[in-house]
Parts: structure tokens; sequence; C-alpha cells
């Protein structure tokens, strides 16, 4: 790909997480119902559905309904910043690029499920027993995650800090 278009060449992984996602929510949106669990370890791990009207670990959920708007535009705004920022990469910083695709593609996956919906829709459970349960999450908010480790790892990377001139 030509250095005018940077790293945009890895939208096709924000394609990949975007549709991995999309059809992993359709699939347990339509086939589980609200709650319901699929042990897959017991103890540790299940498939479950649930809707989150909120951010990350249900931040806002409570909410009037404002927060699904306000939620579409940060995540809006957050992912043409990406594009930006995708597109700006030099062709040695695919670490970055990486980082940032994956991120973009759990960010458009989440905007989808909250424009179209009122909700993200979560299927992902991991417990310990019947003692405590980490909120459910997705396919969009594992990339995220991931995408934000590897951002936060790509700072501390020994030719970032070789370019820092005092």
């Amino acid at each position: 790909m030509s250095a005018r278009f940077g790293k945009l060449g890895w939208l096709w992984l924000t394609l990949l997480v975007f549709v991995v996602d999309q059809v992993t929510k359709f699939w347990f949106d339509n086939n589980l119902s609200m709650y319901q669990q699929i042990v897959i370890i017991p103890d540790y791990f299940s498939w479950t559905l649930a809707y989150n009207t909120g951010a990350a670990f249900s931040f806002l959920a409570g909410a009037s309904g404002w927060q699904r708007w306000f939620f579409a535009a940060i995540a809006l705004v957050v992912s043409v910043i990406l594009v930006v920022w995708l597109k700006r990469l030099k062709p040695e910083e695919t670490w970055l690029a990486a980082a940032l695709a994956l991120v973009l593609g759990g960010a458009l996956g989440n905007l989808v499920d909250r424009v179209v919906f009122g909700h993200v829709v979560d299927f992902i459970l991991v417990h310990w027993q019947n003692r405590w349960y980490f909120p459910a999450f997705n396919i969009a908010d594992s990339a995220i995650t991931v995408g934000a480790i590897l951002l936060a790892l790509d700072m501390f990377k020994s030719n970032k800090s070789a370019e820092v001139t005092p």
C-alpha cells in the first residue's frame, strides 16, 4: 500500500473484528433468552445474554436514555480520530497500527448496537463458582481491551524512548 494512505491497510483487522462481533452478537441474541447461561467450563466460564445500556461495567446504565446517544457520539468521534491516526502512521509502526485497528473494530461494533438497538449485546461471562461474576462482555469489548493493552505496551517499546530528544 502506498505511503500516502499510511497504515489504512490494517482496516482489514477492523473489519474482521466488526464482523465477528456482529455475527456472534446476532447468534446469541437470537438463540438465548435474557440471562440464560450455557456453562462451558463449570464454575469459571459461560455463555449468557445480557444487554448493556451503559458503558463499560454498565456505567450509567440506569440513566434515563440520554447515555445512548452520548456514548454513540463518543464512539463516533473516537473512531474518526483512530482512522486519522492510523492513516498518519509510519510504515514501521505495525504494532501501533494493529492496536488502533482492534480498538476501532470494537468501537464500531458497540456503536452499531447502541444506535440500532439502544443497548450493547453482551454474551461472555467469566465467573468463579457462584460467588463472583465479572460483568458480561463481548468480542468488541475484548478487541478494545487487547488494543488498549497493545497501545500501552507500544509506549514502552525501546525505539519510542529513543525518539524523544531532551
